[in-house]
């Protein structure tokens, strides 16, 4: 169940970034592709602008030297420029020429019909270009823009007409194109390694989330078959105990006090553990409106010693207690005292004939701290980490004998961390144990 629910997770966490990296990545690509567009398209408006001005070194009809004219006219040497061309030819240039800087670009000029006129060049190109060039395009069609492929490189081309004549403006832009293509392949590799990134981190966190949620389903699931088995022990007594009560029909009710009283004990024991039971389910849901006050915790254990002495006496155990008189906390009275009870109770029952518990409250920096100490078997090291949970026992048979469900420690550990406190225990095994408990001073 918890491996198919990690997988979902995995999943839903994966298209959703993936929806993202795509939505991310066809933006960027988009605004890329219009902006390269839209320069390509105003290089061509340029080129086709600058082709349509007077030529630098023809004479005007009026006899007046053309704006442009400032340098040798046709067959004088025009100076170098930029990457070895002809600064008249590179547009942008300082002389008005033809095209964009580092550019490949040629004008053809074309009749009505679409038959080569003339044909303008920065650079020197083969006339068959030319030829497949109008091939591709046709200026009597109704596009007057647009891109095609030729010999491995992508050319664009707008048409304009002059009266009679077309000219058609083309620009190399493969370079252009080839920035688009390699982008696609960059985000197309990037999207993957981020996916197997994100995969594998996303696992991780996900088996470090799930693991608590699994971890409170199993004792949930311990939790609902030790409460069973316990309920299960008592009915079969009592169901027993009816039976017999059923098949001496005739005798009288004194006669049969004994299956009675079994009775009556069994269902007092599930009495007691429903009300635990109960007891831990109203902590659980109850934390946030428990109604805390100052009190004296120190009073609060001499109070329930007083209680106990006669218990110690009975069972020939000796006490020995130091406490810190004037200790304050805050929280509730009756559960601190309770856990107080419950530590007791369990120092008593593991504690043989002639041994004794000592106890001792004291102010430890802003703390205070309870130790309670029994003689006795101790607590193997591999139980002490799990004796606050719910139903557990270092030994079963043992304690059943003496009517514990393992859940008064749990009970206590609940009411500790109610308030802001901490409880845990360290034996030596054959000698003793000890249960500590911390709670903040009240200033």
């Amino acid at each position: 169940m918890f491996i198919k629910l990690r997988n979902r997770f995995l999943l839903l966490n994966l298209i959703t970034i993936s929806v993202i990296m795509l939505v991310a990545f066809g933006s960027i690509y988009t605004i890329t592709y219009r902006n390269a567009q839209h320069d390509i398209k105003m290089d061509l408006h340029r080129i086709a602008d600058s082709n349509q001005r007077p030529q630098m070194g023809v004479p005007r009809t009026d006899g007046a030297r053309n704006p442009d004219d400032q340098f040798p006219t046709q067959g004088s040497e025009m100076p170098e420029g930029r990457f070895g061309e002809k600064n008249g030819e590179g547009f942008g240039g300082q002389y008005g020429g033809m095209a964009p800087e580092r550019t490949v670009s040629f004008t053809l000029r074309t009749d009505s019909n679409g038959a080569l006129i003339s044909s303008t060049s920065q650079f020197d190109m083969d006339e068959e270009l030319f030829a497949q060039a109008l091939e591709k395009v046709s200026p009597v069609g109704q596009k007057t823009s647009g891109q095609f492929k030729l010999d491995g490189s992508h050319w664009a081309y707008t048409i304009q007409q002059a009266g009679e004549e077309f000219i058609l403006v083309f620009l190399d832009v493969s370079a252009r194109q080839d920035i688009l293509t390699n982008l696609i392949y960059t985000f197309a590799i990037v999207g993957i390694v981020m996916l197997g990134v994100i995969f594998f981190t996303s696992r991780y966190f996900a088996n470090r989330s799930i693991a608590p949620v699994k971890e409170s389903f199993d004792k949930q699931k311990q939790f609902i078959a030790d409460a069973s088995h316990e309920l299960k022990t008592p009915l079969t007594i009592i169901h027993t105990n009816a039976d017999v009560l059923l098949s001496n029909g005739h005798e009288t009710i004194n006669s049969q006090a004994k299956w009675l009283h079994y009775i009556k004990s069994e269902t007092e024991r599930m009495t007691r553990l429903t009300n635990d039971l109960l007891y831990l389910t109203e902590m659980d849901d109850a934390r946030a409106s428990m109604m805390y006050s100052k009190f004296h915790i120190s009073d609060s254990v001499e109070t329930i010693l007083l209680t106990m002495e006669a218990v110690f006496f009975e069972k020939n155990v000796g006490l020995h207690y130091k406490i810190e008189p004037g200790l304050k906390v805050n929280g509730n009275q009756e559960q601190i005292k309770q856990v107080i009870m419950i530590l007791l109770d369990n120092a008593i029952k593991y504690t043989q004939a002639g041994g004794k518990v000592e106890l001792v409250l004291k102010k430890q920096q802003q703390e205070a701290v309870l130790a309670i100490t029994n003689t006795g078997e101790g607590i193997a090291p591999e139980h002490l980490t799990r004796i606050f949970d719910r139903f557990y026992r270092t030994d079963a048979s043992r304690a059943r004998k003496q009517g514990g469900y393992g859940l008064g420690l749990a009970i206590a550990k609940s009411i500790i961390d109610q308030h802001k406190g901490r409880i845990y225990a360290k034996s030596a095994q054959g000698e003793s144990t000890t249960f500590y408990v911390h709670l903040p001073l009240e200033n």
